[in-house]
């Protein structure tokens, strides 16, 4: 599926301008916010209520999408957070499933904005995801780098085995395009 860095840190192998051009596919920005609500709605996902938001963090606008769904595992975000793997097109439940492709999330978020940041929790794990444009022009990434780092509910201590690493940039996770 995805190659490891020598940081241990699973890259995708795509040009990080692949997440603007792969974008492009929603012509109007509410068909990226109807992509992101899908998600929400699958099988599996158990989300019976859906927020949307707008807030403001540091005089930038975010979009938030938050949902009481079941949350998601660190090994199924990150195959939600890699390009064209998806788990919709198997079993009885995929006659119910939305997106067939494992595009939705990636081409949604970054028409939306630059960064995508999430959090996710399942069974006494928190994760956090960067899909973030802004941090890959930062770093004049080659290809397409997204840090996820689980850590347990109840202690904060990342898992054992967990890659985590900081780059000090200046980063605005919240710039939206409407």
């Amino acid at each position: 599926m995805a190659r490891l860095s020598e940081q241990g840190i699973r890259l995708s192998s795509m040009s990080p301008s692949f997440l603007n051009s792969n974008s492009t596919s929603h012509t109007w920005p509410f068909s990226a916010v109807a992509e992101l609500i899908d998600n929400a709605s699958d099988p599996g996902v158990c989300a019976r209520q859906i927020w949307l938001d707008v807030v403001k963090i540091d005089d930038q606008l975010c979009l938030t999408f938050t949902d009481n769904g079941s949350g998601m595992t660190p090994n199924k975000l990150h195959k939600m957070l890699s390009f064209g793997f998806t788990e919709k097109g198997s079993g009885k439940a995929s006659q119910q499933a939305i997106g067939l492709y494992g595009n939705g999330f990636k081409s949604g978020s970054m028409r939306l904005g630059r960064d995508a940041l999430i959090f996710t929790k399942n069974g006494g794990c928190q994760t956090v995801g960067l899909l973030s444009q802004t941090y890959l022009q930062n770093i004049k990434a080659q290809a397409v780098i997204v840090p996820i780092v689980p850590f347990n509910q109840q202690t904060n201590i990342l898992f054992k085995h967990t890659i985590c690493f900081c780059v000090r940039i200046s980063i605005s996770v919240c710039e939206i395009y409407l």
